[in-house]
């Protein structure tokens, strides 16, 4: 759990909703989210330069405590196992993020990682509209081939480099029995 890192931008979502029930669930979904936002005010100073890594390493464990604090404070209300009321749901919650709670903080000790996984969800984000707009594949044979090409034209994109020429130089070169070209990023040559 410690290796992995969760997106906060989904437990943002999570805290804010907290914050919109009645009641207890509301004090605990507020001091969530106004946790959430003083790391985040921290972290994008970090990324900006305003503030060094070691000092944010510093101050978060303070962040993490009180997160940690709500968190279990919610955990701790006794529910039914079939319980539907508003505080229901906040325990339930809060006990779930509870057992991946390590996996909230990597990005503070790890240069490089990011806190939220949007650069993933943009990378695959074309491969869900093209499954919804298309209805799919129907086969494995097709499932495959639109696996393949999704994953070369990400990776191409991501590279900057021309996807019709690539694929047009792998079909020539497949073609007249000469080695593919490859997916790996190129390095320019000194």
């Amino acid at each position: 759990m410690e290796q992995r890192q969760l997106c906060w931008a989904h437990l943002k979502r999570e805290f804010i909703k907290i914050s919109e029930r009645a009641g207890v669930s509301q004090d605990i979904g507020n001091a969530l989210v106004k946790q959430q936002q003083k790391l985040f005010e921290l972290w994008h100073r970090v990324r900006d330069g305003t503030l060094s890594r070691c000092d944010f390493q510093l101050l978060v464990p303070e962040i993490r405590d009180s997160i940690k604090s709500s968190l279990e404070e919610a955990a701790n209300y006794s529910i039914g196992p079939q319980e539907k009321t508003p505080l229901a749901k906040t325990v339930r919650t809060c006990r779930q993020i509870l057992k991946v709670e390590p996996a909230l903080w990597l990005f503070v000790e790890v240069e490089g990682v990011e806190p939220t996984n949007n650069a993933a969800e943009r990378a695959i984000r074309p491969a869900v509209i093209w499954r919804r707009t298309s209805f799919g594949s129907q086969t494995l044979a097709g499932s495959n081939f639109v696996q393949r090409m999704l994953t070369v034209v990400t990776t191409l994109k991501s590279q900057r480099r021309n996807v019709l020429e690539f694929m047009t130089r792998t079909v020539s070169a497949k073609r007249l029995g000469q080695p593919t070209p490859t997916l790996l990023p190129q390095v320019p040559v000194a």
